[in-house]
């Protein structure tokens, strides 16, 4: 196989909004419909969540958690630190308070990305046990009184100023990651004992993308139907895919919805565990 093109995944995520603007990048529910998001506007709110977060301090390599189940905003998010040249730690939705305290302590995470109060409801049970935590953002809620918790809204407002300040911040930033920068803390239960942070570079992710575009599984042609945790590697490797190639995504975490999303979506890629596809 050739070597990979790009030498990170934001060098990759440049390309794509470069290249392919206007082209359909995102579906997601909202108001009991799909809004539809093309690579112009995934470059815009990447842009303000990462700008956002270098506002917050965040540096290369400093490690930054997303708590959420599978939604369009947990992948912007994560592009949206890598571009900040943060690393991204994965923390499943189902986690206990305790389970979420040893991943962020042991990831030494300085932000939590958490999906709604539920799960800023964890942080804040655990706050003495997560030192490293600067600051929590929450997708769905509110922020609180004492600024620990703010909205995704409101980092993305400072990303706004921050872009408005210095137009060339967010290329300047996402263009100094290089291949062998962490990217990802992926926490598996492994044997025994607690979860294992495996730590994946770039390097490790442009792979992905150009290995499954060479391989032609699938293509910019496509519609896919994304429902997998992203808290696991499966769904992180079909997100860089998605960056690499272009492919039209509907972004969905909801089991229950499932099969009612596939006959809305009519995907021609859907990935999945076995058991999954003898349910439906």
């Amino acid at each position: 196989m050739a070597a990979a093109s790009f030498s990170s995944v934001p060098e990759m995520f440049l390309h794509r909004i470069r290249s392919t603007p206007d082209s359909e990048a995102f579906l997601f529910p909202k108001n009991g419909g799909w809004e539809t998001m093309n690579w112009g506007e995934v470059g815009n709110e990447v842009r303000e969540i990462a700008l956002g977060l270098v506002s917050l301090g965040v540096e290369l390599e400093d490690r930054c958690a997303i708590l959420s189940g599978t939604r369009v905003e947990w992948i912007l998010a994560d592009i949206g630190i890598l571009c900040a040249g943060g690393a991204a730690s994965t923390i499943y939705p189902t986690n206990t308070p305790d389970e979420c305290a040893y991943i962020i302590a042991d990831s030494e995470s300085r932000v939590v990305f958490a999906e709604d109060q539920d799960q800023v409801d964890k942080l804040l049970e655990e706050r003495a046990n997560t030192p490293s935590v600067e600051k929590v953002i929450v997708i769905d809620g509110h922020g609180s009184s004492d600024g620990w918790v703010i909205t995704l809204d409101a980092l993305k407002a400072l990303g706004a100023a921050a872009h408005e300040a210095d137009g060339e911040a967010f290329e300047a930033r996402a263009e100094s990651v290089q291949s062998d920068h962490l990217a990802t803390l992926i926490y598996t239960s492994g044997t025994t004992g607690r979860p294992k942070g495996v730590e994946l570079t770039h390097d490790c992710w442009v792979f992905e993308g150009e290995a499954m575009e060479a391989m032609g599984t699938m293509a910019a042609t496509d519609r896919q139907l994304l429902f997998l945790p992203m808290a696991h590697v499966f769904a992180k490797v079909l997100e860089v895919a998605i960056i690499k190639m272009g492919i039209p995504t509907a972004v969905d975490g909801s089991i229950d919805n499932l099969v009612e999303n596939m006959g809305t979506i009519r995907p021609t890629f859907m990935a999945a565990v076995p058991r999954v596809f003898e349910k439906v």
